[in-house]
């Protein structure tokens, strides 16, 4: 079969990298991306293994005259997060990622592509296996689960690596170079409530809201792109103050890391008021998709009627939970004073579930200051504790202190002018790389990470530019040339 990427350069990477769409690798389903990275690395003779947690881990010596550099480790991550449109038939569990060229990028066919983090492994994996590429001792650490939990990342235990230099290639803009990322947590807000007969004298109503972009929820956070969740809770606070609507159902979101796309909810109306609510949800619906013409301009919001259910929230807890949902804040809380259009600390409110006698909310909160990331954490808290949730903060990772001092930055910093004429733009990213972590296992270590130009990651409209990634490998190239000696 004739490969799609098969003419694009660097063909070493790109060849990589389409093998790799054929391999289901969701995070938390790591099994076969883990096997086809040790079969690779035993085909190219490379010294391969998995640690106790479940990272891939890669060794090669360093070519001739080069022993004396630093020791090096390229670090990604092997797992991608699953997303897709609603019409589009993908389980990512057996099925290949299509891949599609499309105006000088590369996407997917109504799936997320994986190209993060996939296009930064797969560079790693082609320079392990080169022969011709000059470095110094190499390692390469692919750590699992990043998306969900970094959970790879945490469990990555000391005195495994041996490198003086970190090169994190999870990074998403080509030409810049990334010192410093936010740490995040999770916090879990449930409400029991009790389920109640549904009135027999009202209609259910399925409401969905659709058609949002979604994305990273800390890449993606500053762009005023609508919140299916938010936007829901919405619709219910007013309706159920005008017209009696009732809860039975809702689910909203599916991870905690992407800005939610697509809410449903089934709810009840009093019969003499459903005409009235139809009518408020044509203009509400309006309203919104006037609020976000220019950031979100895909919003759809229906209302269609349904069977009556048996059970809805009884109507305190129903207010408490609409009530808290709205306090919640969602998008940017902070925005950096040391540098300029950084986010400083956001949170996502990225999953609702309301089912059984249970409303569950998730969030997750991002910031590069702990103070900051402990404040919306307990902001939070508070509106949930009010409507009394009981509540759970859970996955806390430290952010990435910059420093502009690092020697590897100045390596760096002259081998993208050298090639590029131009200095590289230095950048802090309010996401969650693993350098954090790593550091804290492996204080020693200089870091820094780069990567191509992908746009829109965490959502099926996920892309990644082509000649960027050229430019990505040409600038990891010669920077393992001219790692510092001893």
């Amino acid at each position: 079969m004739t490969k799609v990427l098969g003419n694009l350069k660097p063909q070493e990477v790109w060849s990589i990298f389409e093998d790799v769409c054929n391999v289901p690798r969701p995070s938390k389903h790591e099994e076969k991306i883990r096997a086809f990275i040790l079969d690779f690395a035993k085909t190219n003779g490379i010294e391969g293994f998995t640690d106790k947690a479940g990272n891939v881990i890669l060794r090669k010596p360093a070519t001739a005259g080069n022993e004396n550099m630093k020791a090096v480790v390229m670090q990604s991550h092997m797992d991608m997060v699953p997303q897709k449109n609603n019409d589009t038939v993908h389980d990512f569990l057996t099925d290949p990622i299509v891949p599609r060229i499309v105006d000088g990028w590369v996407h997917a066919t109504g799936t997320t592509l994986g190209s993060d983090n996939g296009i930064g492994m797969c560079a790693s994996m082609a320079i392990m296996a080169s022969k011709d590429i000059q470095h110094g001792p190499l390692e390469c650490l692919i750590t699992f689960d990043e998306e969900t939990g970094m959970t790879g990342a945490f469990e990555l235990e000391g005195g495994i690596l041996k490198a003086d230099i970190l090169i994190n290639l999870d990074s998403e803009d080509h030409g810049e170079i990334f010192i410093g990322c936010a740490g995040g947590e999770n916090t879990i807000a449930k409400i029991k409530y009790n389920q109640v007969p549904a009135d027999k004298n009202s209609t259910a109503f399925n409401i969905v809201v659709k058609g949002l972009k979604g994305g990273h929820s800390g890449l993606d956070i500053n762009l005023g792109r609508g919140n299916s969740n938010k936007i829901m809770n919405r619709i219910l606070w007013n309706a159920s103050r005008e017209f009696g609507l009732s809860v039975s159902k809702v689910a909203g979101g599916n991870l905690r890391n992407a800005i939610p796309r697509e809410s449903n909810a089934l709810v009840t109306v009093p019969n003499d008021k459903k005409d009235a609510f139809l009518k408020f949800a044509t203009a509400f619906t309006q309203r919104i998709q006037k609020e976000l013409a220019t950031t979100d301009p895909g919003l759809q919001i229906t209302v269609e009627p349904t069977t009556l259910p048996e059970n809805v929230m009884d109507a305190v807890n129903q207010k408490n939970f609409l009530n808290a949902v709205y306090a919640c804040p969602n998008g940017v809380w902070e925005m950096s004073a040391d540098m300029i259009g950084l986010v400083e600390t956001s949170n996502n409110v990225a999953i609702i579930k309301v089912e059984n006698g249970i409303a569950q909310v998730e969030t997750l909160q991002r910031s590069s200051v702990e103070s900051q990331k402990e404040d919306i954490a307990y902001a939070i808290a508070s509106a949930f504790e009010l409507a009394g949730a009981e509540i759970e903060r859970t996955g806390s990772y430290p952010g990435w202190k910059p420093n502009v001092q690092s020697e590897i930055l100045e390596t760096m910093k002259t081998v993208f002018k050298n090639l590029y004429g131009t200095e590289p733009k230095l950048q802090a990213v309010h996401a969650g790389l693993e350098c954090g972590l790593l550091g804290s296992v492996y204080p020693n270590w200089d870091m820094i990470s780069f990567g191509p130009t992908i746009r829109s990651p965490h959502s099926p409209d996920e892309r990644v530019d082509i000649k960027s990634v050229e430019a990505f490998w040409n600038y990891l190239v010669e920077t393992l040339k001219n790692i510092p000696r001893k």
